[in-house]
């Protein structure tokens, strides 16, 4: 059985990064960008870092640049927006793509594990996975789900 541990993806220098260093912990994984109307929701996403991650929480941030150009910018350029804008300091990685013929490999297999809004489909930025200390999906959240309201179902996790 395929599991998140599987997969490699690319850290902000472009190097291979593989997933398995988070093997155990629960994790939530988003596809964000700094120039969207849901932005502001790197701040819920910071709080329950802040509040869960001594229990072995960790959110895993995807830049996608995919929807109207919302995520410009280099690594620096995006790194730099977070911290100064929502004092962010959970781990970042390489822009991607979450959907059509370019999509990472990662986002393909979360897509086929839990439908959304749209089927298989990506809907927008600060679309959220919810994976289990297995490594295994357990819940799909879509892009207007504010973090305050996942938390009950991280709780269950940790």
């Amino acid at each position: 059985m395929t599991t998140i541990y599987d997969y490699s993806v690319l850290d902000q220098n472009n190097q291979p990064f593989s997933l398995d260093i988070y093997r155990g912990k629960v994790l939530l994984i988003v596809n964000t960008a700094t120039g969207c109307g849901l932005t502001s929701q790197y701040e819920g996403l910071q709080d329950l870092y802040e509040r869960y991650k001594e229990q072995g929480f960790e959110i895993l941030d995807f830049p996608c640049n995919q929807f109207m150009g919302q995520a410009p910018g280099s690594a620096e350029e995006i790194n730099s927006f977070c911290s100064l804008h929502y004092q962010t300091s959970f781990p970042r990685f390489a822009k991607i793509k979450v959907n059509g013929k370019e999509a990472d490999p990662l986002y393909n297999w979360l897509k086929e594990q839990k439908s959304g809004p749209l089927g298989k489909r990506i809907e927008w930025n600060f679309a959220k996975f919810l994976i289990n200390r297995n490594g295994q999906v357990i819940e799909r959240f879509s892009s207007k789900t504010k973090p305050k309201a996942i938390e009950e179902s991280l709780q269950t996790l940790l």
